[in-house]
């Protein structure tokens, strides 16, 4: 995943800047119910300030300027078309990680990608 893909992923939510569950599994190379066990496994290390899960309310919203993004329609037709949707997306709101979150996960994922990351997020702030 290119570096200005990656900046699309972020969105702000609760006055956070946040990637979601599903993106950053796609960037760990990993499914996301495996993403989502990894952290419900270590859950200690995910407190609020690092990790989140969306209410319904939030989700429908940013799921319609998910679609508006991926797809350029009409926010009108998303919106008459939402029920449609099933399927497409898991039936609970996604997990919100802010930075912190997302550099904890990358030490408690087990892909390559994960460790190769970790390894680079070291290196960043001077950790040997």
């Amino acid at each position: 995943m290119e570096l200005d893909e990656i900046q699309e992923k972020f969105f702000e939510l609760r006055g956070h800047k946040v990637m979601l569950d599903f993106d950053l599994a796609q960037l760990y190379e990993v499914e996301t119910k495996n993403l989502n066990l990894a952290v419900k496994i270590n859950s200690t290390r995910f407190p609020d300030d690092f990790m989140f899960r969306l209410t319904k309310a939030e989700w429908k919203i940013l799921r319609l300027q998910i679609e508006t993004l991926n797809n350029a329609k009409p926010q009108r037709l998303q919106i008459e078309t939402f029920e449609l949707w099933r399927g497409k997306y898991s039936k609970y709101p996604p997990n919100a990680f802010t930075e912190q979150g997302v550099s904890m996960l990358s030490s408690v994922l087990r892909s390559d990608k994960a460790i190769k990351i970790e390894q680079k997020d070291r290196k960043r702030i001077g950790y040997k």
